[in-house]
């Protein structure tokens, strides 16, 4: 009888045999491993699949044992071949099928695991030669946008080896314009879009790119897969045909297609605000007797000149376009009055004037420009274009000698814009005429009831009209910039009159000269001070008088030219306040002297409520910030005497006097004049 030392290794024998062995030796080391633990001359292990031819010898007083692990079957023991078999025998084989069943239960299932593992690594393996195969690139990333897996589409797109993306952010294929573009790489997937990306090489293309979340074995979110297609070509080829359907093949400008589009996205903005525009025709007059004479390049080459001088003349925001031929439109949609529209078509014809050299040609062409407007013409781009053409013939019809002219669809539009180019070019003419008179309002302390000053106000002497009314022609003066013009007069006429005073032994007094903004620039100091010493003037002579809206605009260069004017010693008082858009914080920066109360607060005084109020809370501010105060407009005594209560310090109104020419001021200033009795307010 063998004993348990045998067993054991019978036992190890069956381990080494089941990972081993395979097929026919496999049998066969079990069978002889049964036999050696029974000592049976005969025995054999038969598998499950396999059906003996015969049967061993000596049978009838053998043993048999299934070889069974739970349900699963692998076969069974047979011995044979010793007369008895005792139950040491039996349970050393049933022992040895137990230990044979759970090994071979054991290696079953590593057989089965290492065979699904290998399937799955064939289908990766598939997958991934897929992957690398196909032309798009695809790549992989966690929900903070870190690249996780990159393919051999996407190594050839962007020329990153995996090994360089993989880790990285995926901002860093990103275009410089495109860093602050949220094209929802970290939302969750399924967009498709356009966008633009950066190559190793630094070189920037177009991309479809297409979104899909990626999700754990539990259908969780834990990044995003990215497709993405270059489409640079389509895209060139998409942005070569929108060139070629929206802007004119010769200028480069926009076409009748694009001005018809831009023409009314602008109108349906204009709708909402309540604002108006306008739309010009404009045809080149000569154009064709140029083109006919010299030919088509000059032709060319003379419209392409054109077009640029066009588009210097007009702010970033208009639109100009090449129509047809020698007609051009341009679309004007941030105008506040009519009237500035003629303004531009004046620039456009300004345009003109110089002559153009082309192939050693000096050419000269003019235009011919009609205006429809919006909204009193039409509320469309079609309607508007085709009142404009309508116009500019009726300008070609109605041309002076020079060819040049302008026309309104509206024939009161025409009306107005004539008197305006009237006012205008006799504006021009009084600055250089002599025209130009300066009449002086005097300014009073209310505790002494003395002149202690003097507004300059600027009036225009008309040969033929007499005194035009400034109402008519200081807001034209604005809009066409020759405020800078009539401001500079002013100054040097003020100084001028000053010096008389000075000559005569005046004391000096104040002389207020009103700034615009266009004059408020940071050459301005330097040219009042040039003017002052040139008529041997000290500052105390001279006022600046500034209104809020010049302020608003550029906070630090604008007291940054302050504080040089105050520097000399110029006064500065802020003019109409409270009617622009003064910040309490930026008026105690001001180096200001005064505070002049607007006539439309001091005319309700002392009647309404609401014009009390404000005028006593410009007071009660101007006396915390240590500024003067000065009330405009100041009719009535009683006017007068609510403003002294309130503390007011200085006044002027026709309550005391009417501007005065310099002489009748002079005379007033000598005799100390004292106020007289209100007199009716006038022009």
């Amino acid at each position: 009888m063998h004993g348990p030392v045998d067993f054991l290794a019978s036992s190890a024998a069956v381990c080494d045999a089941v990972l081993r062995m395979r097929g026919p030796a496999l049998v066969e080391e079990l069978g002889r491993i049964a036999r050696e633990v029974t000592g049976s001359p005969h025995g054999r292990y038969v598998p499950r699949d396999m059906t003996p031819a015969t049967g061993l010898p000596g049978w009838e007083t053998g043993l048999s044992q299934l070889i069974q692990f739970d349900s699963q079957y692998f076969g069974r023991f047979e011995v044979s071949g010793r007369d008895a078999y005792s139950d040491a025998s039996r349970q050393h084989l049933a022992s040895l099928a137990s230990l044979a069943a759970s090994v071979l239960q054991v290696h079953s299932v590593a057989q089965r695991t290492t065979h699904a593992y290998v399937q799955v690594e064939a289908r990766l393996q598939h997958q991934s030669q897929i992957l690398d195969q196909i032309h798009e690139s695809v790549l992989t990333m966690d929900l903070n946008g870190f690249i996780t897996s990159w393919n051999k589409g996407a190594e050839r797109l962007f020329g990153y080896s995996a090994v360089e993306a993989i880790g990285r952010n995926i901002i860093f294929l990103y275009d410089d314009e495109d860093e602050t573009f949220d094209d929802a790489f970290l939302e969750q997937g399924g967009r498709l879009m356009e966008v633009r990306r950066k190559k190793k090489n630094g070189e920037v293309f177009w991309a479809s790119l297409s979104l899909s979340p990626l999700c754990d074995m539990e259908d969780r979110s834990i990044g995003l897969i990215a497709y993405l297609t270059d489409i640079t070509e389509r895209k060139q080829a998409e942005e070569r045909i929108h060139h070629l359907a929206y802007y004119d093949a010769l200028t480069g400008m926009p076409n009748r297609s694009l001005l018809t589009k831009l023409v009314d996205q602008a109108l349906t903005v204009a709708l909402r605000s309540h604002g108006h525009g306008c739309v010009m025709f404009i045809d080149l007059n000569r154009f064709k007797l140029i083109n006919d004479t010299l030919g088509r390049t000059v032709g060319d080459a003379l419209l392409r000149e054109v077009s640029q001088r066009f588009r210097l003349a007009l702010r970033d925001q208009d639109v100009v376009a090449r129509l047809s031929g020698d007609e051009f439109a341009v679309g004007l949609f941030d105008i506040h009055q009519h009237y500035e529209a003629s303004m531009v078509a004046n620039k456009l014809l300004d345009a003109l004037n110089e002559p153009f050299l082309i192939d050693g040609h000096d050419l000269r062409v003019s235009a011919s420009i009609g205006i429809s407007v919006y909204p009193q013409d039409g509320n469309d781009a079609e309607t508007l274009l085709r009142l404009a053409d309508i116009a500019m013939y009726r300008a070609k019809q109605n041309a002076s000698t020079d060819g040049e002219h302008i026309a309104f669809y509206s024939q009161d539009m025409n009306k107005g814009m004539q008197e305006r180019m009237r006012i205008e070019s006799g504006l021009r003419q009084a600055l250089g005429n002599g025209q130009l008179l300066l009449h002086y309002q005097p300014k009073y302390e209310i505790s002494s009831g003395k002149i202690i000053g003097a507004e300059a106000l600027v009036r225009w002497k008309h040969p033929e009209r007499g005194l035009v009314p400034p109402a008519e022609f200081i807001p034209l003066a604005e809009a066409t910039g020759l405020v800078v013009q009539v401001g500079e007069w002013v100054l040097e006429a003020a100084c001028a009159q000053a010096q008389a005073w000075k000559e005569k032994g005046l004391p000096p007094i104040r002389l207020a000269v009103n700034v615009s903004a266009r004059e408020f620039t940071s050459a301005l100091p330097g040219r009042v001070m040039e003017t002052l010493q040139r008529y041997g003037l000290e500052p105390s002579w001279l006022e600046l008088e500034i209104t809020e809206s010049t302020l608003m605009h550029n906070i630090e260069r604008v007291i940054g030219i302050m504080d040089r004017l105050t520097a000399e010693g110029i006064a500065l008082s802020l003019d109409d306040f409270g009617t622009g858009y003064s910040s309490l914080s930026y008026l105690k920066r001001f180096p200001i002297d005064t505070l002049k109360i607007d006539r439309s607060f001091t005319t309700g005084i002392p009647v309404d409520t609401n014009d009390c109020a404000i005028a006593s809370t410009i007071i009660s501010i101007a006396q915390q910030l240590k500024h003067k105060v000065i009330a405009e407009g100041v009719e009535t005594a009683e006017q007068l005497a609510f403003l002294k209560d309130s503390g007011c310090d200085e006044v002027q109104g026709y309550l005391f006097s009417r501007p005065l020419p310099s002489l009748e001021f002079e005379r007033a200033l000598l005799q100390n004049w004292a106020p007289p009795e209100p007199i009716a307010a006038s022009a």
